[in-house]
């Protein structure tokens, strides 16, 4: 049901994704809120469009805003709108992303950099469907369907008083969290596959697949940026390839900081561990900054240095 035409292309037949599967197929034609899970880069833009393709709201927009990405002020025009003069750069009066996706479905990425002073005011709409505009004093009422993602602990955030619980529970009816691509492997050529489709048709390059070396290059890849990381190396590829089949050469792929690669004599924890350790040293020990370069939330690599005793 998830490949069938019309929606957004979903390769996910790797043994970890079978719940994402389930709970997409169950949940799609409701109108329940539901918050994806995971790492930068694994996909949850693309859960959301098929959440909203398969639900009885398809025909109406889907409208997508960084909810992490804008300064307080910003965020809560592109949120509820504002109405000509009601601050000093508003000329004319200006739609808001719910009154955009009224009868549709909202999606608010990266949920958790949302600025906690405009919090209790989302917490209103879901719970009203009242919309007030900036610098209104007139409220209207829209019919929404809200889809979040984010890449962090949302319970760290609410323990460090960066996130309202009365919030989370209005956002995470259902939770649908995406493996990282190191987690699904049997996923990754079929991905490949895919964006060589994709992109060979873009830069019309006549390419007719990998040899063994890329196949190899790409199942033992740590991929810390994940389908998106996958997506880029195989642009490249298709962009450097000279012959008709694609090289390890042209994915230009690196082992982070002399990591090993994974192989079939170590274990993918095994293969995580040493990165993780890599990446540690490469940036001094600053969990922060090590954090970013893997694309998961301080409070997830906490979690991996314990369990790896780090």
């Amino acid at each position: 049901r998830l490949q069938r035409r019309g929606l957004p292309t979903f390769i996910a037949e790797a043994p970890a994704m079978k719940a994402v599967r389930d709970t997409i197929e169950r949940v799609a034609a409701s109108d329940a809120s539901v918050l994806i899970t995971g790492e930068h880069g694994t996909g949850k833009e693309v859960v959301a469009s098929l959440l909203h393709r398969l639900s009885a709201r398809a025909t109406k927009p889907l409208v997508t805003m960084n909810a992490g990405g804008l300064s307080e002020g910003v965020a809560e025009s592109e949120l509820f709108g504002h109405v000509k003069g009601a601050f000093t750069d508003a000329r004319t009066d200006r739609i808001g992303c719910f009154e955009l996706a009224d009868e549709g479905t909202l999606f608010l990425d990266e949920i958790a950099n949302m600025p906690i002073r405009l919090q209790p005011k989302l917490l209103r709409v879901l719970q009203t469907g009242e919309v007030q505009k900036v610098g209104s004093s007139r409220v209207i009422f829209v019919n929404v369907r809200v889809i979040s993602a984010t890449n962090a602990d949302l319970s760290a955030e609410i323990a460090a008083g960066r996130f309202r619980e009365d919030l989370l529970y209005r956002l995470n009816t259902v939770v649908i969290h995406l493996p990282a691509l190191r987690e699904r492997r049997d996923d990754i050529l079929p991905l490949a596959g895919h964006y060589l489709a994709r992109f060979s048709e873009r830069y019309r390059r006549a390419l007719e697949g990998f040899d063994r070396s890329a196949r190899q290059a790409l199942d033992s890849h740590l991929w810390p940026g994940n389908v998106r990381e996958l997506g880029h190396a195989i642009e490249r590829a298709v962009l450097m390839a000279k012959n008709r089949e694609i090289t390890a050469a042209d994915l230009g792929l690196q082992t982070p900081a002399g990591a090993q690669p994974a192989s079939e004599e170590m274990s993918l924890d095994q293969a995580e561990k040493i990165f993780i350790q890599k990446v540690l040293a490469r940036h001094g020990g600053d969990v922060r900054k090590a954090a970013d370069q893997l694309g998961m939330s301080r409070s997830a690599l906490y979690r991996r240095l314990q369990h790896f005793g780090l």
